[in-house]
């Protein structure tokens, strides 16, 4: 009885099931991950509330232990004097620059490795031996060699990555499927093209794994170095207020601590969606 008008396609229609079906998904993901985020959120609220009740009670001993309100007085008097955003400005900086130059020379040498199996079998001990030693035994020497300021930093924070990109980079490199290399030097591939057309792609699922790992790898050795030789930064802040017995202090640099490794993961996260849009996440 009545005619359809335009060019719009009825409701049943199969061009309109795959934008439903869409919707439907998209609903699905938010749905799924507002329950995680609620999830987090209800966990984190009971442990600080059990924590703030323990202490208030005096179930726990506020001076050794602290407590969430203490903590956050300490975060707004830091905010207020300007040492928050400075310290840590300062420790993500040595982080970024210790976490980059880590993984350029942890990933370009793992990858390299895959060109000759007899020269990644002759280096092997000499990275299990490298990967062994504590990055915190080679801080005296790093402080003897580079000095005080931020190149001993930066020199430990890229301690602490690199031999772990170099594992994690020729692991993927190595794990690319054989069968598939064969296939294109049967097409008369060259070397260099089988490793920049099929190595390198598929190993950049393994190699941003690692640099999700090494976030905190590298936030570890600038604080260590911070530790050992500073004048600021968070690891400064801590190591001064733990000197200090003010552990409501300490607690809050470790707090800013974690809030920097949790945005330094989330820039990591970022970049692998632009460059792998291919990838599926969670």
């Amino acid at each position: 009885m009545f005619e359809e008008t335009g060019n719009a396609a009825p409701l049943d229609s199969p061009a309109r099931k795959p934008a439903s079906a869409r919707r439907r998904r998209v609903w699905k993901h938010v749905r799924g991950r507002l329950a995680v985020f609620a999830c987090q959120f209800g966990l984190l609220a009971v442990l600080l509330g059990l924590w703030q009740y323990a202490t208030s009670k005096q179930a726990l001993n506020a001076f050794l232990f602290g407590s969430p309100a203490q903590i956050w007085d300490f975060l707004v008097k830091m905010q207020e004097d300007g040492s928050l955003v400075h310290d840590a400005s300062v420790t993500g900086m040595e982080t970024l620059l210790g976490f980059l130059l880590g993984n350029v020379i942890g990933t370009l040498l793992g990858l390299l490795l895959w060109y000759s199996r007899f020269v990644s079998k002759v280096m092997y001990p000499f990275i299990v031996a490298l990967g062994s030693i504590p990055v915190v035994a080679l801080a005296p020497l790093v402080i003897i060699w580079f000095g005080t300021g931020l190149a001993s930093k930066l020199a430990m924070s890229t301690l602490s990555v690199v031999v772990v990109a170099l594992v994690i980079a020729y692991k993927g490199a190595t794990g690319v499927d054989d069968d598939q290399v064969n296939l294109m030097r049967t097409l008369g591939a060259a070397k260099r093209q089988v490793f920049t057309k099929l190595v390198i792609p598929a190993s950049l699922r393994d190699i941003f794994a690692g640099l999700k790992l090494t976030v905190g790898f590298a936030l570890i050795g600038a604080i260590l170095g911070e530790f050992m030789s500073s004048s600021d930064g968070l690891g400064h802040a801590i190591f001064k207020a733990g000197s200090l017995y003010i552990i409501p202090k300490v607690f809050a640099g470790v707090v800013v601590t974690i809030a920097l490794a949790l945005f330094l993961s989330f820039l990591v996260g970022r970049l692998e969606r632009f460059l792998m849009p291919w990838n599926k996440f969670d």
